[in-house]
């Protein structure tokens, strides 16, 4: 469940890393998500765009290509400040659980034991 969590997290803040550079839409998100080893269809994707702009952070704007109507949505002032939070907090996280790095300097390398004992 944690990993899960974890993974539609990794989307989102996905998503808004995009949307905070150029106006993305749901079929190149998609493929997007795809590259980067997510299997996302657009029963997941969609309503993730839609709770998201819900949120404020993203805004749609509908364009004509090719003939039919198409949802693109870029990131908002909040979308990119939620940005900015998501990408320092990945960054501590990845100090801290991938390189071993603590900013505690009394904080233990390899604790014995977690927890309080009982």
């Amino acid at each position: 469940m944690v990993l899960r969590d974890l993974e539609l997290g990794a989307i989102r803040v996905h998503i808004l890393h995009h949307a905070a550079r150029a106006a993305i839409f749901g079929s190149w998100m998609v493929e997007e998500l795809r590259r980067h080893g997510y299997v996302v269809s657009y029963g997941t994707l969609y309503p993730i765009l839609h709770r998201l702009e819900g949120e404020g952070l993203l805004a749609r704007e509908e364009r004509v290509a090719g003939g039919r109507v198409r949802k693109y949505y870029t990131a908002t002032a909040g979308g990119r400040e939620e940005l900015a939070r998501a990408e320092r907090l990945i960054a501590e996280l990845y100090r801290e659980a991938v390189a071993g790095e603590s900013r505690d300097p009394d904080a233990p390398d390899a604790p014995d034991v977690v927890g309080d004992g009982a």
